[in-house]
Parts: C-alpha cells; structure tokens; sequence
C-alpha cells in the first residue's frame, strides 16, 4: 500500500504541475517552481497565485473528497454502480444551490463560505428522500433499493432544478447551467477557504470507521453479529458521504462519476480494506479530476469546455462496462 499511495503521490504531483504548466499562457515547469518559492516575476506569480493554484486546490480537495465518498458510497450499499451522482446526492445539491441563487442572493454578494451548506442541505434532502424509500421495516435499509430509488429521485430534483433554473435572469442562468456542466466555477482563495474545512474535519471522521466499512462487506447479518449497529452506522456514513461530495460539487459543479471510478481503480491496486481503500480512492480522485480540468482548460482552447465533460467522456463507458460485467454474473 505505501508504495502504491507513493507513487500516487508523485503522479498527483506531477498532474498538479502540468496543471500549473498549461493555459492561454504557458509557463515552463522549471519557472513555476522558481515562482512557487517566490522567485517568479509579477507577472507569473499573479497567473499562478491568482488564477491557477486556487483552482487546482479546488479540484485536489474536491477530487479527494468525491473518491472517497464514492468508496463509502459503494461499502454501504454492497454495490459496485452506486455514486454520489448516480445515486440523486448531486442531484439534491443542484436543487439547493439553485434555491440560493433564486431566493437568497446574487452570487456577489454573500460570501462563497455559505454555498457548501445550501448544496449540503439540498443533498441531505435527497438522502432523506432516498432512505425513506428505501427503509423496510423488520429489515432496515436494504442496499439494492438505495440505487433505484436514487435514480428516481435525482430524475424529480433534476426537474425541481429545471423549473428553478428558468427563474433565473440571463446572467445567473449562465452560472447555473455551467455548473450543471461540471465547470470548476471556485477560482479564488475564498472558495478553498469554503471547501477546505469540510475535507479536513470529515476525511479523519470517515477513516477512523474503516473497519465498520470493512464490516459492511459481510452482509447485514455477519456485520451485526459481530457487534456492529449496521442501520445506525448505514445512516451515520451516509450523511458523511452526502457533506463530502456536495460540498465537493459546491465548488467544482455537478461532476459525476470520479465517485464511481476512483474507489473501482483503487480496489485493483489496494484491495478491499478500507483503511487502504479511502485514502488510495481519494488520491485517485485527485489525478481524475485535475488531469480533466487541465485538459478541459488546454487542449480545447481557446474555447474551454467543462471539466465534467471530460470526466463524463471517462465515467461513461466504465458505467456501461461495469454494468455489463454485472449482467454478466
């Protein structure tokens, strides 16, 4: 594991430098060092400091944030497809940052530190929703219906944010339908400042429950006898799972799928066992999520597309292949 997380290690250094390297104006590798340490000329340290370094922390944070949820995600539901998007969370996130931007204020004028709770009150609405529907008394929360239930339910957010998004006058409307797009709107300090305490409290909170997620793959009935409270703990790693990715997509828009593809790629490396399982998926979700950015932003100029659709481009066949594998067995 540790030579796994260290070469990981190196590649996400090495993704973030590229990132740093690449935009409208290139700027060598050697010199963004020489700039990181303080040796750069204004103009390189205002390129760096001010527009690209925040943005690449958006998408280290955020992409180690929806690793990490899709790996809780998949333990507690004991299914490989489940994702935070494709299980309604994103979807509910979407619904509450549209009722912030429709209701609440323009986006110029409360801080940028408030956005994380609205999309984590909406995604929270959607948990609830999905539990709801997914309870069945004398059993408790049955895994399999989790995912079905959660498409229907992100379909009926999706239309709550379509009815919201009409409200909306031409320039906010802009915003939102960008940050539907998965664009890595958080660009400045106070958005890493926004996202940042949620991956910092909550990552610890997660890896300290290793061995309950651990429990979680035996099956409800092994997992209780030996001691673990599974609906309690289900509910309890839920509503972590739900903070981690809507404060994630808070800041980077409704990105999907890195939840469904981290934890996969970092089984075949690591294995099962959480405690190797978390940290490896959420680096894996840092080199996903900041190689798509700096792609979306450099390859496609000067007209930059959304980070999300080069994820989406990635995340989509292996949904398809993993379904498939399914079908298979």
């Amino acid at each position: 594991m540790r030579k796994v997380g260290f070469v990981l290690l190196i590649v996400v250094l090495i993704t973030i430098l590229y990132g740093l390297n690449t935009g409208s104006l290139k700027i060598a590798p050697f010199d963004v060092i020489k700039t990181l340490l303080g040796q750069g000329t204004d103009i390189w340290e205002m390129i760096l400091f001010d527009y690209r370094l925040p943005r690449i922390c958006i998408t280290v944070l955020a992409g180690f944030g929806l690793g990490v949820a899709g790996a809780i995600f998949q333990s507690i539901t004991r299914n490989p497809l489940a994702d935070p998007g494709v299980l309604g969370i994103h979807a509910g996130a979407g619904v509450g940052l549209m009722i912030y931007m429709t209701y609440f204020t323009s986006l110029n004028t409360l801080p940028a530190l408030t956005i994380p709770l609205f999309t984590f009150a909406g995604g929270i609405m959607a948990a609830t929703l999905i539990m709801l529907f997914a309870y069945e008394k004398g059993k408790g929360l049955l895994p399999n219906r989790l995912l079905l239930v959660g498409i229907a339910i992100a379909a009926g957010f999706n239309a709550v944010t379509l009815y919201l998004s009409l409200q909306l006058d031409e320039k906010t409307y802009s915003f939102a339908a960008s940050w539907l797009l998965g664009n890595i709107w958080g660009r400045d300090w106070i958005h890493v400042y926004a996202l940042l305490p949620w991956i910092i409290l909550l990552i610890p909170i997660v890896y300290m429950k290793s061995k309950t997620l651990n429990s979680f793959s035996l099956g409800d009935s092994l997992a209780m006898s030996i001691g673990t409270r599974v609906n309690y703990e289900r509910i309890k790693l839920l509503g972590l799972a739900v903070a981690l990715s809507c404060a994630s997509v808070a800041m980077t828009g409704g990105i999907g799928f890195i939840g469904l593809v981290a934890p996969h790629i970092a089984r075949r490396l690591v294995g099962p066992a959480h405690e190797y399982l978390l940290p490896i998926s959420g680096l894996v979700g840092v080199v996903i999520l900041v190689l798509s950015d700096t792609i979306a932003r450099s390859i496609f100029e000067p007209s930059a597309i959304p980070a999300g659709v080069i994820v989406s481009a990635i995340g989509a066949p292996y949904f398809l292949y993993l379904l498939f594998k399914a079908k298979k067995y």
